[in-house]
């Protein structure tokens, strides 16, 4: 893709009901400027997909739409071989939705966990008396936020971190500790309400700290969250401030897949770039 043609991958998203951020198309491209692929039928685009390399060692793949009109007609498969043959030898993750889930497995993906979207179009801001203080992460030094999302992540993603925390109307908030930080939230305006991630924390207080900071910042509308399965103390975190499951995914990988803490990912940063 050329960079003016994002917005209209995102068009393509919003349709889908993925209700991306307003600021996606600049963050996403700071990851990876070659990363997002077009294909065009006589010169009209029909379909797209992501492919976004980390390094040498490790791509995410996402994105991955065919116009309803074109699909059935090999259109996605060949969008998909071209992302692949991006990412590969590397190891490659998704997000993968669950009509698809049985074609990735067979195309060499694993499943590792689920991912829940938990919303709510008013939710409860918990109340935390012996909460952290909780910091603007734009004054941190970014070496310690970059340093401390590493821990999450199986990949250096310093460029679009730095585009993440710092986009038009982000709100990016941190928890320090000795030696570096604790805790660390972004909650990003979308084209419906608005999602919160990532939220990293390495105790369950801190988590708290920052998911009832991103609430209280949240504008009116709804708000979503996107967090692993496997952690039971996110789940009961976004079942107490009132919000409920409204759709899923399962992560998996093709490769060795990499170990992450998943007790302290209490959000997952988005679907589409992992």
């Amino acid at each position: 893709m050329r960079p003016e043609d994002l917005s209209l991958a995102l068009d393509w998203a919003a349709a889908e009901g993925w209700n991306p951020g307003l600021s996606d198309a600049a963050c996403f491209l700071a990851a990876d400027p070659d990363g997002f692929l077009l294909a065009e039928l006589d010169g009209e685009p029909i379909g797209c997909v992501s492919a976004v390399r980390y390094g040498e060692g490790f791509g995410f793949l996402g994105f991955y739409i065919v116009r309803p009109a074109h699909r059935g007609r090999g259109h996605g498969i060949a969008l998909w071989r071209a992302a692949m043959a991006r990412l590969r030898p590397g190891v490659v993750g998704l997000d993968g939705v669950v009509a698809q889930q049985a074609n990735y497995r067979r195309s060499g993906f694993g499943l590792q966990h689920r991912n829940i979207r938990f919303a709510a179009a008013a939710p409860r801001v918990p109340h935390q008396p012996d909460a952290p203080p909780v910091l603007d992460a734009r004054t941190q030094p970014f070496d310690a936020i970059a340093a401390f999302d590493r821990r999450f992540f199986p990949a250096p993603r310093d460029a679009f971190l730095r585009a993440w925390i710092g986009a038009p109307g982000h709100v990016a908030r941190a928890v320090a500790g000795l030696g570096g930080l604790r805790g660390l939230a972004v909650l990003r305006p979308c084209r419906e309400g608005s999602k919160i991630g990532p939220l990293f924390a390495q105790d369950p207080v801190t988590a708290r700290a920052l998911f009832a900071d991103m609430l209280a910042a949240a504008p009116p509308g709804p708000v979503f969250l996107d967090l692993p399965e496997p952690n039971a103390d996110a789940l009961a975190m976004a079942r107490d401030a009132g919000m409920a499951p409204a759709f899923e995914t399962a992560r998996m990988y093709a490769g060795a897949p990499p170990s992450l803490p998943l007790d302290a990912i209490y959000g997952i940063t988005s679907f589409e770039l992992g």
